[in-house]
């Protein structure tokens, strides 16, 4: 069994995969909506993950009528939002270690909102 972002599949493979014409794989990479990866021959080789995006783009495109400027956008649109969402998992497990913890470490400051005008500060002593 191969990684997920292991290239391995030649252009014709995907193709016939995917029942696309190898043209079709060629401009998207023009377009650059996707990058396979090449052999020392220089030849391409696709991953399941580029096979995965490339089925997104092809749903884009037939299903919902996107042209490739439109997918184009909505991919890096896509990458922002699944980066935010793994920065905001990290700080909701960071937050959550530090609930957890019984003292606060000696180089942080614990601030918490009262209210509107009160605060209770923790300094280093």
């Amino acid at each position: 069994m191969h990684h997920y972002d292991e290239p391995v599949y030649l252009i014709s493979i995907v193709a016939k995969i995917l029942d696309i014409h190898p043209q079709t794989l060629r401009q998207y990479e023009r377009e650059n909506l996707i990058c396979p990866s090449r052999s020392d021959g220089r030849i391409r080789l696709y991953s399941q993950r580029d096979i995965d995006k490339i089925k997104l783009i092809l749903r884009l495109t037939r299903e919902l009528g996107v042209n490739l400027a439109g997918v184009d956008i909505i991919l890096r649109m896509k990458e922002s939002v699944d980066l935010m969402e793994k920065e905001i998992a990290e700080l909701r497990h960071q937050l959550q270690v530090a609930k957890e913890s019984p003292t606060v470490s000696p180089d942080k400051a614990l601030v918490t909102k009262k209210s509107i005008y009160e605060m209770i500060i923790f300094e280093q002593k």
